[in-house]
């Protein structure tokens, strides 16, 4: 058992936003109105770390533009009609946020994970989904049809899909279309393992043909600068480790040092990467030591017989990424005790990579009481990440020195037009 947990040291988050990113941006406003629902992917191991706050913005003003409508359906005047025989800027106003791989978190964790994201934020539909179980796809699938059913009038219904790059848009796309469009239908979009791989808004695609239901794809945005001090190195680690952002970014081994912290906190017991290890392995926080095992145990040798731990720390990454993830979601929700029945006073475990919390007695209850203590540990979480956020655009911590820099351009070039618009006032009043 793991009762002491030392964070590792991480590197200074890297820039990454390229010019596609950039045009998607500045484009979205125009995009979403012309947009009913807005589907937004997240990777169900960041839920709080893949929120784009970038583009948190326009999508409140779309909602705010349409009066925050729901699914409720408004008198239909001849105007409304009108513009209800565009497909869109009709009563549908929905967003809903798909949290994609849902097989690489514990089950455990995913009702109340629910429940405190209906408490926080209560405008916001949160569904789970894994794209390659089509229980999941057919009740998202099922989801944007009833929305368009209870929008009779509304001809057809347009969704638009957002999110950060590698959370797996095109995939799910694929797979709603497979699920509503009867008969062989060929893969439409393609897909990549490599962040970046989308760069445009693709063409309409149609996920359903009664009621009529088309979805854009557009490119996965990144945050244009990912905050200083630690809150932005890890920022940046974590994204990197689910390949939402270039690994060459970054030092492989620093990536494992993080990837091993976070494993010894969702399972402080009995960690996933032991399977790896020699029978009767311990837990480790030193990345080179478990490295230098793993490169051993793979016979990842070079000559001399000197351990390639480089190569070693790609497979690792690689592992969890895949059967490794599967892995860690397995560990039960309550954890074995001690010799003497109780955790350790400083038992640190958590849920995904953006939940961690201390073990008390109210997590180490069963059934509801269990899921209400995790719940509330989630709500505290979710309440930390919100006022970092806040604490970190008030100080400006957020913002790289570019952007600084570009900002106070801007102000100042705003300044000297109000000025010249002053003096031509006053001299056309003259």
């Amino acid at each position: 058992m793991m009762s002491v947990m030392s964070f590792p040291a991480l590197p200074s988050p890297p820039s990454w936003f390229p010019g596609h990113m950039n045009r998607f941006t500045k484009q979205l406003p125009a995009l979403l109105s012309r947009t009913d629902v807005v589907l937004e992917l997240r990777d169900s191991r960041l839920p709080l770390t893949s929120i784009n706050n970038n583009l948190e913005s326009a999508i409140n003003k779309w909602r705010a533009e349409r009066g925050h409508h729901s699914t409720h359906v408004t008198p239909i005047s001849s105007t409304t009609s009108r513009n209800s025989s565009l497909g869109y800027g009709g009563p549908i106003c929905e967003r809903i946020v798909v949290l994609n791989k849902r097989d690489f978190v514990p089950e455990w964790g995913v009702e109340p994970f629910k429940r405190a994201m209906k408490t926080k934020f209560p405008d916001q539909t949160v569904h789970f989904a894994s794209c390659n179980k089509p229980r999941d796809i057919r009740s998202l699938s099922e989801m944007l049809i009833n929305i368009a059913k209870r929008n009779p009038h509304a001809t057809e219904m347009n969704v638009l899909v957002i999110g950060m790059p590698n959370v797996g848009k095109s995939t799910l796309l694929n797979s709603l279309r497979n699920m509503g469009i009867p008969g062989r239908t060929p893969k439409a979009l393609q897909t990549s393992a490599q962040p970046g791989h989308t760069r445009a808004i693709s063409t309409r695609l149609k996920l359903s043909e009664d009621p009529l239901v088309y979805s854009y794809d557009s490119p996965g945005v990144m945050l244009p600068f990912l905050g200083r001090g630690d809150r932005g190195a890890e920022r940046g680690v974590k994204l990197a480790l689910i390949a939402g952002i270039k690994e060459s970014l970054y030092d492989i081994e620093a990536l494992v040092a993080y990837l091993l912290y976070r494993l010894n906190v969702l399972n402080p017991i009995s960690p996933a990467y032991l399977i790896l290890l020699p029978p009767g392995s311990r837990p480790s926080t030193d990345a080179e030591d478990f490295l230098e095992q793993l490169a051993i145990r793979l016979n990842m040798l070079l000559r001399g017989g000197e351990k390639d731990t480089v190569r070693a720390a790609k497979w690792f990454v690689e592992w969890w990424r895949n059967e490794g993830g599967l892995v860690s979601a397995s560990v039960p929700e309550k954890l074995p005790t001690g010799s003497d029945g109780f955790h350790a006073p400083s038992l640190r475990r958590g849920w995904g990579f953006d939940f961690e919390w201390t073990v008390d007695a109210s997590i180490n209850s069963t059934g509801g009481d269990f899921e209400s203590a995790v719940q509330m540990k989630m709500e505290e979480c979710i309440d930390e990440s919100i006022r970092a956020a806040s604490e970190d655009e008030r100080s400006g911590v957020g913002i790289s020195t570019t952007q600084e820099r570009k900002r106070s351009w801007q102000e100042k070039q705003s300044m000297r037009a109000a000025k010249s618009k002053a003096k031509f006032a006053a001299r056309k009043a003259a």
